[in-house]
């Protein structure tokens, strides 16, 4: 089932999903709620259109918005939402030492959990991925080492395009306080990462103010349970 905004979402049912880091060599199950998360990551023509700014160096309306932060992919969320007439999902303090805050009650737009990032991108699977590489994303081996517009490859069981490769995309979670502070989780793979990097369980991590050439956002919503 699809809903209509600024963004084609696919709703997506509550479910269990299993993570792992290979780091720790750990894994952990999380039961999701239902929530919807949009189709393809936020194109630069989105951004631009709500805050007004195209950041990046590749240009172009339908490629994915990247060199985006982590902290501005929060704030567009709350723009987006305020402009749909929607709560904004995230109270962000004045002191920009502290970070922000997830209202989970709300209905506006807001960066996806980790959790809800994997089990929307493995689609009820459990193989690496959810078809063959060069059919679903575009990584170093297929790209031109090079963005590539939205939705050009195959999408998963479940509508979802780009959840490997093009750009990496942020989600809310931070990786491990203990040894990395407040860095925040990054999922899929980007254009130039080799076929190992865009698998369904490999994390990455970065500072919540860096601005990368490979790393994008995808909006969420909470649906009602």
């Amino acid at each position: 089932m699809r809903t209509q905004g600024a963004t084609t979402m696919i709703e997506i049912s509550a479910g269990p999903v299993t993570l792992s880091d290979r780091r720790t060599e750990r894994s952990w199950t999380v039961e999701v709620g239902p929530y919807a998360l949009g189709a393809v990551p936020v194109t630069q023509d989105l951004y631009e259109r709500i805050t007004g700014g195209r950041p990046g160096t590749a240009d172009g309306d339908r490629l994915p918005v990247e060199g985006v932060s982590w902290d501005e992919a929060v704030r567009f969320c709350n723009a987006l939402s305020v402009g749909e007439g929607l709560r904004p999902a995230y109270l962000v303090p004045a002191d920009a030492s502290d970070g922000p805050e997830w209202d989970r009650t709300a209905d506006g737009y807001r960066l996806p959990t980790e959790a809800e990032w994997e089990h929307a991108c493995r689609a009820g699977t459990t193989e690496a991925r959810y078809g063959p590489l060069d059919e679903i994303a575009w990584h170093r081996g297929n790209s031109g080492e090079r963005l590539h517009e939205v939705g050009g490859r195959r999408p998963n069981d479940w509508g979802l395009h780009d959840m490997l490769g093009n750009v990496w995309e942020w989600c809310w979670d931070v990786y491990d306080a203990e040894v990395y502070g407040s860095y925040r989780v990054l999922r899929g793979g980007g254009w130039f990462d080799e076929h190992w990097g865009c698998r369904a369980s490999v994390r990455r991590r970065s500072h919540p103010t860096l601005r990368i050439d490979d790393v994008g956002f995808r909006l969420a919503r909470t649906l009602p349970g």
